[in-house]
């Protein structure tokens, strides 16, 4: 049996590189040689603290880009030696949610789930090579295509929250989320509000487009600043959460004008809630909205955006580490030392 090295979790913070099986392709499968695969939130996340579609030892990692080196019988459209770049789930298009158009919401989402990209090689199942599997023009990056999976994300929230043009929104984090959210605001032609606690990161949301940025640990009021930086005081119109804290969900809620939109996209700790004035919400007329994963619309979207080279992928992706250093990456994703990394095998 063939070997290849990869990246295996076996609990948090007990990632080892090791030689495995190389995956077997099925009928309708692809297995691609991984040029470039990135460090994410979630990942750095389940290294700290597990995560419930884990069962170690398990491969990891979720955002890549690389070659096809073998095509199953029945695949069409893809061919040995073609440059790809693929989304890491699927829908069905067959369950109650997907037939009323909700995809990210299907009942058998994580049945199509693509995990492994820290590694040699990845097989891609035959669901994302059907919906969510794309050729990279020669001109575009393997490091620009991997933004593929967080950016289509990204346009999913932007999207469904409705930012219009001359639009006022604060984004509250400016992470790898935090700062295409950023990107996306503007080319929608909002005037953009960036807040973190990194000046280095908030240096970088002024490049991708922010008007105005806030470092929160230099004020003690983090929600009447941004307010100060809206007309007549009042709030944004469009109030983005991108970090995945409650205190920064109920922050974000107070960002917002009356009748303004609230886009909460980070993803919480499992358990934890938040506290919304019920006068608040009533008399101030908010929409209040919950945003997860993405559809196959929104991933050929952000495809779009890549190859039109709409998205900075430097800005984004700051750093470079061979595979062997897959722990070095995501320490330095979870300490903030730049944006996302790159782990090239």
């Amino acid at each position: 049996m063939e070997k290849m090295k990869a990246a295996m979790f076996y609990a948090p913070g007990d990632v080892r590189i090791e030689e495995v099986e190389l995956p077997r392709v099925g009928d309708k499968e692809i297995l691609v040689r991984v040029k470039i695969a990135l460090t994410c939130g979630t990942d750095v996340k389940s290294y700290r603290r597990g995560y419930s579609l884990f069962k170690p030892p398990c491969l990891f990692g979720h955002e890549w880009a690389g070659d096809v080196v073998e095509v199953g019988e029945s695949v069409s459209g893809f061919k040995e030696g073609m440059r790809v770049v693929g989304h890491n789930t699927a829908p069905c298009g067959r369950c109650y949610y997907c037939k009323k158009g909700y995809h990210s919401m299907c009942e058998f989402l994580m049945d199509n789930l693509l995990l492994g990209a820290y590694a040699e090689y990845i097989k891609v199942p035959s669901a994302i090579v059907e919906q969510n599997l794309f050729e990279i023009p020669d001109e575009i990056s393997y490091k620009a295509a991997a933004l593929l999976e967080p950016l289509s994300c990204v346009v999913y929230g932007t999207d469904e929250i409705g930012i219009q043009l001359g639009d006022s929104v604060v984004i509250n984090g400016a992470g790898p989320i935090g700062l295409m959210f950023v990107r996306l605001a503007k080319l929608k032609g909002a005037r953009v509000i960036s807040c973190d606690l990194s000046e280095q990161r908030l240096a970088v949301a002024r490049k991708i487009g922010a008007d105005e940025t806030i470092n929160v640990s230099h004020t003690k009021d983090q929600v009447a600043s941004v307010q100060e930086l809206t007309e007549d005081k009042r709030g944004v119109d469009v109030a983005i959460e991108a970090t995945g804290f409650p205190k920064v969900w109920e922050m974000t809620i107070l960002m917002a004008r009356k009748a303004g939109k609230v886009l909460l996209f980070g993803g919480c700790k499992a358990g934890t809630t938040i506290t919304v004035g019920t006068e608040l919400l009533h008399y101030s007329q908010l929409t209040l909205k919950g945003v997860f994963h993405t559809t196959p619309r929104h991933v050929k979207t952000a495809y779009d955006l890549i190859t039109r080279r709409m998205m900075p992928e430097d800005l984004l992706v700051t750093d470079e580490v061979p595979l062997s250093e897959t722990v070095k990456a995501l320490e330095m994703h979870l300490h903030q030392a730049g944006i996302k990394i790159a782990i090239v095998p």
